[in-house]
C-alpha cells in the first residue's frame, strides 16, 4: 500500500516569525523534540522523524507516507500547511500506515492567508490504514485569514480503512474566514473497530460548507458515532450529508445540531441502510436558531443580546 518515497534531506529548517503566528492557529506551535512534517506553500520546509515514525517524501512529490511501526506508544504527530501564496492551488496526498498494536495521536491542519485577489485553496487527501488494535486520535483545523478579496477554499478528504479492534477518534474544526470548503469522508470498519467523528464548523457572511459522510459498517460489532455541529450565520449555507451502512451486527449513531443566525441556512440529508437484522442504526438532526429564554437568561445577568448570542454559539462550538 506505500507508494515508493524518498527522504528529503534538503530540508530548510528556518521558519519565519510570520510562519509560526500563521500556524499557531492550526496546531500546537512546540515541535521541540516531537514528530513533524511543515508544509509551506506546497513544499515542505522542516521534518523530524524519530526511530518509530518515519516519514517519506513520495517520488512524485505530492506529498508523504507517515509509517508508525508496530507498538509504537504515545506518539504525538504534527503534519500542519500553511498557505501565504495567493493564486496558489495546492493538492497533497498523505497516507498514513498506522502499524498494530500502535497508539499515536496526529495533529492536521491548514491556514490559508490570503491578501491579494485570486482565489487561494488547498486540498488535503489523506488516506488511513489503521492495523489490528491500533488506536489513532486525530485533529484537524481550518482557518482562513488575510486582508486580500480573494477566496480561501479548504476542501479535505480522508478515507479511512480500520482492521479488527482498531480505533479512531477524529476532531475537526472550522475555525473562521473559510470561504468555501467541501468535506469528504469515507471509511470502512473491520470486527470490533470503532471510529468516532466530532464536527465543528462555523459560517459567516456568503460563505458555503458542505460535509459528506459514508461510513460502512462491515465487521461484526464494529460502530461508528458521527456528531456535528455547525452555526450558520448572515447569508451563509451549510449542507450536511451522512451516509451510514450496516453490513453486519453493528451500531451507528449520526447526530448533526445546527445554530442559524439572520439568513444562514443548513440543510440535513440523512440516510441509514440497515443490510443485516442485527445493525442499529440511528440519525438525529437538529436545527433552529437560538432559543429566546437562553437569550433571556443571559440578558439578565447584564449582556446585551449581542454578548449573549457570542456566548451561546462559543458554548455551543466548545
Amino acid at each position: 500500500m506505500i507508494r515508493k518515497g524518498v527522504l528529503n534531506m534538503n530540508v530548510d529548517k528556518k521558519i519565519l516569525e510570520s510562519d509560526l503566528q500563521l500556524l499557531s492557529n492550526v496546531t500546537d506551535i512546540n515541535f521541540e523534540n516531537n514528530i513533524f512534517n511543515i508544509r509551506k506553500d506546497g513544499k515542505s520546509i522542516a521534518r523530524n522523524i524519530t526511530k518509530d515514525v518515519a516519514i517519506i517524501t513520495k517520488e512524485d512529490g505530492s506529498g508523504i507516507d507517515i509509517i508508525v511501526k508496530e507498538n509504537t506508544k504515545s506518539a504525538l504527530i504534527m503534519i500542519p500547511v500553511i498557505i501565504t501564496k495567493s493564486g496558489l492551488n495546492d493538492i497533497v496526498y498523505n497516507d498514513f500506515h498506522i502499524g498494530a498494536n500502535s497508539n499515536v495521536t496526529i495533529m492536521a491542519g491548514c491556514a490559508i492567508q490570503n491578501n491579494k485577489s485570486k482565489k487561494t485553496s488547498h486540498q488535503g487527501i489523506h488516506r488511513f490504514f489503521i492495523a489490528e488494535n491500533a488506536s489513532v486520535k486525530y485533529s484537524e483545523k481550518h482557518y482562513g485569514t488575510g486582508h486580500g478579496s480573494g477566496h480561501k477554499v479548504l476542501d479535505p478528504v480522508t478515507e479511512i480503512e480500520m482492521d479488527t479492534n482498531s480505533s479512531m477518534h477524529i476532531n475537526t474544526i472550522q475555525i473562521e474566514g473559510v470561504t468555501s470548503t467541501v468535506r469528504f469522508t469515507k471509511a470502512q470498519l473491520k470486527n470490533n473497530s470503532t471510529l468516532c467523528i466530532n464536527e465543528k464548523i462555523m459560517t459567516s457572511h456568503d460563505q458555503y460548507g458542505k460535509t459528506e459522510f459514508i461510513v460502512d459498517l462491515k465487521g461484526k460489532n464494529s460502530s461508528c458515532h458521527v456528531t456535528s455541529r455547525s452555526v450558520a450565520t448572515n447569508d451563509s449555507s451549510q449542507i450536511f450529508i451522512s451516509k451510514m451502512n450496516g453490513n453486519n451486527e453493528c451500531y451507528g449513531h449520526v447526530e448533526c445540531d445546527a445554530i442559524l443566525k439572520n439568513n444562514g441556512h443548513v440543510q440535513a440529508i440523512p440516510e441509514v441502510n440497515a443490510n443485516h437484522p442485527h445493525a442499529n442504526l440511528i440519525h438525529e438532526a437538529t436545527i433552529g436558531k437560538i432559543a429566546g429564554e437562553q437569550l433571556t437568561k443571559l440578558m439578565s445577568l447584564g449582556l446585551s443580546a449581542e454578548e449573549a448570542e457570542i456566548q451561546i454559539i462559543n458554548g455551543f462550538l466548545k
